[in-house]
Formats: structure tokens, sequence, C-alpha cells
């Protein structure tokens, strides 16, 4: 197996194939799970009969439900920076820069961004339902989502002089200037939440992450939707999984067909050498003039075409550095037994 024929460019495939697939397919099964858990959760009500259910249930903990309700802080809600009556739970604050990077592959320019700084702001909430009941969220920056409301958005454009216009040249960048965005969760937004409801010492009923792993969730969709998403991402997961599994079992099967192959030569050669050895064998001992001019002791066994010289034994054909005729120096197409009678 010391021939067989994977060079660094079928290995270094194999490996990223076999790593990605392995990769993907491990977040697949996260996200599986996932699905998995939504589809098994049950909706709960957000009512006043949810206090008596954790009070009946052992630990008074519903480990993983669903609930929907309408966002309401807990004391002063937040205020935007810049609109003038919007409030909020949930804040987040970025400033991202544009800029053209020049490409020299492409030979263009490309539109590059990075974030210069980004800030996230909560105040304690809590979930309403229909009858006034509510449930205390807690660690909300822990959760996957909200999709919060973008409430300001302003690019502040880029100006320069000759000497900005030089250098950008120069060093190969082009500040194009920088975006401003404030997004929030709103209160009296509808939050579609997943996790873990306990009841309180104090009567208060809280929901928090899943103490056993679990995904914790809160979506501005509805359930159904936010169902559908986990399991079109679940999806694209074990597409990649599978894309880059046959990559590697693609090389894998070329190797082994190019492995195979060069078995078949080398038998073939060895069945050639051994057919030589028994002509020789056979003709006894030869004139002078009649061996092989290379080593000068086996008879001259093969006819090298296209040329047609008869000039050296199999054994010596086949220790040729290069397929080259030895005494014209034409190009070995092919080699024939020679038989004399």
């Amino acid at each position: 197996m010391e021939d067989f024929p994977i060079g660094t460019i079928q290995a270094v495939c194999l490996g990223s194939s076999i790593a990605l697939s392995s990769l993907f397919f491990y977040v697949y099964k996260k996200k599986r799970k996932t699905v998995d858990r939504l589809n098994d959760a049950p909706h709960i009500a957000l009512n006043e009969e949810l206090v008596d259910l954790l009070n009946a249930t052992p630990g008074k903990c519903l480990q993983y439900v669903v609930v929907e309700g309408t966002v309401h802080p807990v004391g002063e809600p937040l205020r935007s920076q810049f609109q003038e009556g919007t409030v909020g739970v949930m804040q987040k604050l970025v400033l991202r820069e544009h800029k053209l990077v020049w490409n020299n592959l492409a030979r263009t320019w490309m539109d590059r961004e990075h974030v210069l700084h980004q800030r996230v702001n909560a105040v304690p909430f809590n979930l309403v339902g229909g009858d006034g009941a509510s449930v205390r969220v807690l660690c909300p920056l822990e959760a996957t989502g909200p999709e919060m409301e973008t409430v300001h958005k302003k690019f502040h454009q880029a100006s320069y002089g000759f000497t900005d216009l030089l250098g950008q040249y120069l060093s190969g960048e082009k500040p194009k200037g920088q975006l401003e965005t404030e997004e929030m969760l709103k209160v009296g937004a509808s939050v579609t939440a997943v996790g873990e409801i306990i009841l309180d010492t104090d009567r208060l009923l809280k929901l928090r992450p899943p103490t056993d792993g679990s995904e914790f969730f809160l979506s501005t969709v509805d359930f159904e939707s936010l169902r559908l998403e986990q399991e079109e991402q679940s999806s694209g997961w074990w597409v990649l999984a599978c894309v880059f599994a046959v990559v590697g079992v693609s090389v894998l099967v070329w190797a082994g067909r190019h492995y195979y192959r060069q078995l078949q030569g080398k038998r073939e050669r060895e069945r050639k050498r051994r057919e030589f050895e028994r002509m020789w064998e056979a003709d006894g001992e030869e004139p002078v003039e009649n061996l092989c001019v290379i080593c000068l002791s086996n008879p001259r066994g093969c006819v090298l075409l296209n040329c047609g010289h008869v000039c050296c034994c199999y054994s010596c054909y086949q220790a040729l550095p290069q397929p080259i005729c030895p005494v014209c120096r034409q190009d070995i197409i092919r080699v024939v037994p020679l038989y004399q009678a």
C-alpha cells in the first residue's frame, strides 16, 4: 500500500472533505435535536391556571415549553437615542465602517465592512398573556433571537482631499463611510418564547434557559414560522454534510481506481518479464552480437516500436530512466517480444 496514489492535493481534499463533512454533520445533529425538541414542546397558555399547573408539577418546573405574550418592562424601559418616544426592553447599537478594498486577483474594488462598535442593552421585562398573567424573562441575551426592529439607520459619507485619495490608491483601501443603526425590541411587541418555566418561592413565574442545554428561543414570529426556520437550517447543514461526504468518497474512488490500474500495469509488466526470461532460457547460449547492448549478458529479446530496433533485453528496457531507444533516441511507444526461429 506504500504506492497508493494519493498526492498532496488529493490528501488535502480528502482530509478537508472529511473534516468539513464531520463538522457539518455535527451541527446538523444539534439542529435536528433542536427541531425534535420544538416538535415535542407543549404549548402553554399564559394565564392564571399556569401557577396551579406548576404547583402540581414535581419541582415546580416545566422543562421545555412554548409560551406567547406581549413585552412589558418591569421598571423603566430603554429609550431610543435617535427616535423620540420609542421605548423598548432590548437595544442594539452598531457602528459599521464600509470601505472599498482593491482585489489583485479580480483586478477590481471590493466592498468590505467591519464593526467598529457594538453595544447591547437590556432591562428586565415580562411576557404578559391575554388575561394579565405574566412570566418574567431571565437572561434574554442568552436566547436565540429575537429579531429586533430597526428604529434608526443612517449612513455617514466619508469626505477626503487629494492627499487622502493618493494614500487610498497606495494602500488599496478607500473608506466609503460609516453606517449607524439602532435596533430595539419594543414595548408591546408579541414574542414567542421557548424555554424552561419555573415557579419561584414568591409565586412569580419565570422563564429561563433550559438547564438541560436545549436551545433557548425568543422570537417575534409565530411558533410555526420559528419551527420551519429551524427545519430549513437543519436541512441546509444536512445538504452541506452530504456534499462534502460525496467529495471525500469521490477522491477515494478515484485513488482506488488509479491504484487498481497501477496494479494491472505492474502485473502485465511482470508477465512480460517472465515471458522474456522463458524465451532466453529456451534460446540457450547466444553469440556476442546478439547480446543486450546495455547489460551485455542477456540476449536481445524485445523490439522497440516505432523505431523497430532490437538492441536490449526486457529487464534493461524496464530499467531505462526514460522510454527512449538507446540507439536512435526516439520515443518508445510500445515493446513486443522477439521470437527467433
